[in-house]
């Protein structure tokens, strides 16, 4: 290599050098920045995630949901409210973690076919749920499972530590959804109703081996998990599709399914689930108002 073509090299390798630190400086400006606005923002809001504490709510909102054009329900401050819809699988996992961790709350229901204008600017997707702390606002089920038990840990926290425990939990959460589908597959398929039914046993017995090769009452151990309030809505509503098909294969039975039955046995039991129930004609009705195109949120309230 001659002289000039090193001395070049070097002149090259010099500028780059400059460059990467300026770079380098600008990031660290950058990151600076950014650390010095989450700082002012956490103390501009006042309190921290895990600084928060709850007033117990003191007005009970109708259980009615409500539709477009009624008026926004007030907040309480330091009053945490759901925003929810009665028989919403999804909007029940929130519901579950609420009462088994006994966190402080109100509800409002809400209308998602004629949704307020309200609640669209508090969930532009028009979802439920959504958890609303003062200026706080955090949509969607698993969102707001984790923010609960993040935030209010209680006793005992419902996520597992085990990485290898959570990422299996995930599987079993990301599949759950198949057995939902089933519900409206069924509504609108009638012609391919055997082929439906017999992917969801399909469905129900890989849950029932996971159960069995972890070889105890819950998903999650001895006690309720996580997992077991996020899939329990699902499998709430079995026996509401089982009364619409007149198919007793749909439900676990200690015959078919006897660890899935058993499971549900004893999630019945549980406070949290019996505070968020629906009873199967319950379900059943509003499944079949659902397939009219007018579903009755308000079903079995009193006038």
């Amino acid at each position: 290599m001659s002289w000039g073509r090193f001395s070049s090299a070097a002149l090259v390798m010099k500028v780059m050098s400059l460059q990467f630190s300026q770079a380098s400086a600008q990031a660290s400006r950058r990151l600076r920045c950014v650390m010095q606005h989450v700082s002012s923002s956490t103390s501009a809001n006042g309190q921290s995630d895990t600084a928060i504490t709850l007033l117990q709510p003191v007005v009970t909102h109708n259980p009615k949901a409500l539709a477009q054009g009624s008026p926004f329900p007030p907040l309480t401050p330091g009053v945490l409210r759901l925003y929810n819809m009665r028989f919403c699988p999804f909007a029940q996992r929130t519901k579950l973690v609420l009462e088994h961790k006994k966190i402080p709350h109100e509800t409002v229901n809400v209308n998602l076919k004629y949704k307020p204008d309200w609640f669209l600017k508090l969930s532009s997707l028009g979802l439920v749920p959504v958890l609303q702390l003062d200026d706080l606002v955090i949509p969607e089920s698993t969102a707001t499972c984790d923010w609960l038990d993040d935030t209010f840990p209680g006793q005992t926290r419902l996520t597992p530590s085990g990485n290898l425990r959570r990422a299996w939990d995930r599987v079993l959460l990301e599949n759950v959804g198949k057995i939902s589908d089933a519900f409206y597959a069924l509504r609108r398929k009638e012609d391919l109703k055997d082929k439906i039914l017999d992917k969801l046993e399909k469905r129900l017995l890989w849950y029932e081996n996971i159960l069995s090769d972890r070889g105890s009452p819950y998903f999650g151990g001895n006690q309720p998990a996580m997992i077991d309030f996020l899939l329990w809505p699902h499998f709430e509503r079995l026996p509401a599709l089982t009364v619409l098909t007149s198919n007793p294969r749909i439900t676990p039975d200690s015959q078919h399914l006897p660890w899935l039955a058993t499971w549900m046995e004893a999630m019945l039991q549980l406070p949290a689930v019996k505070a968020t129930l629906q009873d199967t004609n319950a379900h059943a009705h509003f499944f079949a108002s659902f397939g009219t195109g007018t579903p009755n949120y308000d079903y079995g309230l009193d006038e």
